[in-house]
């Protein structure tokens, strides 16, 4: 019986959250990326606080123009910028199922160059 992508993706998901967990010195950099938009948030697990958010939707990248990687940068900056006003400098990231390629890689490579330690 074959899996749908969805499936697929909830099986990586839940393997990889069974080793990733983010604390509030080290919170976790999750991912979400749907058709249109992509989301980023440093998590803290042991709390299960959300700690901060970006995402391509916000104003000052949605009024920005290019392609959905170039996007998915511009969030991996903007939440290194975050991070860092917030004293944040090192997290464990996770790609919440998804491949390490394409605007996935894009958001994480833009988060390294802000500053965030991975």
């Amino acid at each position: 019986m074959a899996l749908t992508k969805t499936e697929r993706r909830n099986r990586i998901k839940t393997r990889v959250r069974r080793i990733v967990t983010g604390s509030a010195e080290r919170p976790r950099l999750s991912v979400f990326r749907s058709n249109k938009q992509i989301y980023a948030q440093l998590i803290d697990d042991t709390n299960a606080t959300t700690l901060l958010a970006a995402s391509s939707s916000e104003k000052e990248i949605a009024s920005e123009s290019g392609n959905k990687s170039e996007k998915a940068a511009m969030v991996g900056k903007l939440i290194a910028k975050k991070a860092l006003a917030a004293g944040i400098e090192k997290v464990v990231f996770d790609r919440n199922g998804y491949l390490y390629h394409g605007r996935v890689k894009q958001l994480a490579d833009a988060a390294r160059k802000g500053g965030l330690k991975f």
